[in-house]
């Protein structure tokens, strides 16, 4: 295959916070083997192996949790070593890392911006707004431990971004959060609605996220990232950026905006591999890349109809005047129903937001494209 993408989990569910939200945390209490503790050596070696002579152009292996940071400084030395031993077809290799940065050290830190690590430190804004979900085993809040690593990145000129899960209280502030960051020189901005666990009722934790704020969220997040780039100070905002990907006729590079799920590989530390994270359970395991190859991982999914099943949105998203940019949203966030996969959670808060951004959005877009040619 031409691309490949690998998100590999080098200690399972293992982590250092105890973040009140965690997807991951729900997910692997609800299959027979919760934790596969730190991925081996020997599993490294297989994964990345078969991942680089399957890959022909370009290979990025991210590296998430859990908190992937517990498996060591030295295991991700020895991926680095493994990734230039096995690029059999000399492809483009890169890595990323997802973190919350406790354990982030001038070693780490160094090693990140050597070996040229996108690193995505999860920060949940100023430190009122962050330590009301991402609080340690003794439940103290980390905002400061978090925040001294991302200053600690930044000054060894590692790429940093911020992921921020948006919670029902979170999106109130969204202002105030994004004056921070950009006061921190965090420009590279991603936002991600939090999920009620799985199979439960959605709306009903004390940090659930309903329609009705997250539209109020998008609309204010769209002004605020409008009006810096109508200014000259454009931030990066992932889901706006994919948006203007998607008027230039170009794919989201975003998999929930895609309207069907990727060929996604997601790599327990036992080797396990599964179709999505938001799916790390039991019915959906793939394989192993112990035992076996990507094309018994993809009969495999192709068997349990993963991806066709992501294909069908609600009969009535295809007349919606907003579905060429919603597509029907992620699956997760389409299956929660007792019938299975339909009209998405959030399908009220896309009917508020498009409405009231395209007609700005599209003018944006217009002005890009005249910088970019030079032509009015």
């Amino acid at each position: 295959m031409r691309h490949l993408t690998l998100m590999l989990k080098p200690a399972s569910g293992m982590c250092n916070l105890r973040c009140r939200y965690c997807f991951y945390a729900d997910e692997t209490q609800k299959r027979s083997v919760p934790s596969y503790g730190l991925m081996s050596p020997e599993t490294l070696e297989q994964v990345l192996r078969k991942a680089l002579e399957a890959a022909e152009e370009r290979c990025t292996i991210c590296f998430q949790g859990g908190e992937p940071t517990l498996a060591g400084l030295d295991f991700f030395r020895r991926a680095v070593e493994l990734g230039a031993r096995w690029n059999v077809h000399g492809c483009a290799l890169s890595f990323s890392l997802q973190t919350n940065g406790l354990l982030l050290d001038d070693d780490w830190c160094r090693f990140l911006a050597e070996q040229h690590f996108l690193v995505g430190v999860s920060l949940d804004g100023a430190k009122d707004l962050h330590d009301a979900n991402r609080v340690d085993p003794q439940g103290r809040g980390t905002f400061n431990r978090v925040f001294r690593s991302i200053q600690r990145l930044q000054r060894h000129g590692a790429e940093v971004n911020v992921l921020t899960v948006l919670t029902g209280g979170l999106c109130r502030s969204f202002r105030k959060i994004y004056r921070f960051y950009v006061k921190n020189g965090l420009t590279y901005q991603q936002y991600i609605p939090c999920l009620d666990p799985l199979g439960e009722p959605r709306g009903e934790q004390p940090w659930s996220l309903n329609p009705r704020r997250f539209g109020q969220y998008l609309c204010t997040a769209f002004d605020v990232w409008y009006e810096a780039a109508l200014a000259g100070r454009r931030t990066y905002h992932r889901y706006f950026e994919n948006l203007l990907r998607m008027l230039d006729g170009q794919p989201p590079e975003a998999c929930g905006m895609l309207g069907v799920c990727g060929m996604q590989y997601v790599v327990e530390a036992d080797g396990s591999v599964y179709p999505c994270d938001f799916y790390m359970l039991d019915a959906y395991r793939l394989g192993n890349l112990n035992t076996d190859s990507f094309q018994d991982l993809d009969a495999r999914r192709t068997e349990l109809g993963f991806v066709e099943a992501s294909a069908q949105p609600d009969p009535a998203c295809r007349a919606c005047t907003w579905f060429p940019l919603c597509r029907g949203g992620c699956r997760r966030d389409r299956d929660y129903g007792p019938d299975g996969i339909g009209r998405n959670y959030y399908c009220e808060s896309y009917r508020t937001f498009f409405p009231y951004a395209y007609p700005r959005l599209e003018r944006l877009y217009r002005l890009l494209t005249e910088r970019w040619t030079g032509e009015p």
